[in-house]
């Protein structure tokens, strides 16, 4: 008889793509079918995740910015999702900021009958099985390999062959918008989701104009929001891609890249899982150590010690934002040049 398991991942694309070594080390057990559960910010990156049997979707709004209240239709809605999944186990993963006791409360309430997940809080009564952060296992590693650590805690592994990588699986098709592209080319992507980690638009185009004079073609890529950003950036020099892909067109744009030069927000962690060099503009607002873009080559720009570091902030708190505008336009043309020799 198959089990179920519902893997639990509430967050942003990102997030969401640094779980697919875990999904993958679930999905791997011959008689599990995985189930994941996922925020409305996180749902694309999880269709392109391999070992997914099913995705349900509910907006968590202590997890992520969304408009709804904590009420009794909240309730509802993971309710439906147990009803239709009944799983056998659901495994919750978490970052190091974050609990897992409040979404553990409501699968219980939904009748789960096996809860998992990591937590620093006592938890008797909502998790079955609780691991320490920080002792049962290391709190400050790359975010993938927390979530790895998680299910295997839990009793699932990756099988042999997997290298615990970043992976999504492409769509077959390549979107019309990168027909004109070379073999040859580069990506550029301006935008963040918080504006303390994005990189100065101004600082962008010059980088595009720059790697442009070197010979080299830039596309630049940003959603449908971010049109006018890539607009800018792009200038004469460039080519704007924004607004005309979709999150599966976004990674063939990346996968085709010689490198990848990006802020530390979800398409790095998309160009992390297609396998393409990426200099990072890193904000000191979180630490590379967890967050970084993993399992590839990478130029980590960016000033570390920055008043800012490990504050969590969205807006910048320091005047300037020195963690990041204080890397010049040519300082991230050599870190690409660097990653070009290194790779070819």
């Amino acid at each position: 008889m198959r089990r179920r398991v519902l893997v639990v991942r509430l967050d942003s694309m990102g997030d969401v793509l640094m779980a697919g070594p875990a999904v993958r080390a679930v999905a791997a057990r011959e008689d599990t079918d995985v189930w994941v559960l996922a925020g409305p910010r996180g749902r694309s990156a999880a269709r392109l995740l391999p070992g997914i049997d099913e995705l349900r979707v509910v907006g968590i709004p202590w997890i992520t910015a969304v408009d709804r209240p904590v009420d009794a239709r909240l309730v509802e809605d993971v309710n439906a999702v147990v009803e239709e999944c009944r799983p056998d186990e659901a495994i919750i993963l978490t970052s190091a900021h974050q609990s897992p006791l409040p979404i553990a409360l409501l699968l219980r309430l939904a009748g789960v009958p096996r809860i998992l997940g990591a937590s620093v809080e006592a938890s008797a009564g909502l998790l079955d099985g609780r691991w320490i952060p920080g002792e049962t296992f290391a709190e400050d590693i790359p975010e993938p390999e927390r979530n790895l650590a998680i299910v295997r805690l839990a009793g699932y592994d990756l099988p042999d062959g997997d290298d615990g990588a970043l992976h999504v699986t492409l769509p077959g098709e390549l979107p019309a918008a990168l027909e004109t592209l070379p073999e040859q080319y580069l990506v550029v992507h301006p935008g963040a989701q918080y504006p303390a980690r994005e990189y100065p638009a101004d600082h962008f185009a010059e980088v595009v104009r720059l790697l442009s004079a070197e010979g080299h073609v830039v596309a630049v890529t940003g959603g449908d929001h971010e049109r006018a950003l890539t607009a800018r950036v792009a200038g004469s020099a460039g080519i704007d891609l924004g607004g005309r892909l979709d999150l599966g067109g976004t990674a063939r744009a990346l996968a085709g890249a010689s490198v990848v030069v990006v802020g530390n927000t979800g398409p790095a962690h998309l160009a992390a899982a297609v396998g393409r060099p990426i200099v990072s503009l890193f904000s000191a607002v979180v630490p590379p150590e967890r967050w970084a873009p993993y399992g590839v080559p990478v130029e980590l720009l960016g000033q570390r010690d920055a008043p800012c570091r490990g504050s969590r902030a969205t807006l910048c708190p320091v005047p300037g934002h020195p963690c990041l505008t204080s890397v010049t336009p040519a300082a991230v043309v050599a870190a690409v040049e660097r990653l070009l020799t290194r790779t070819a």
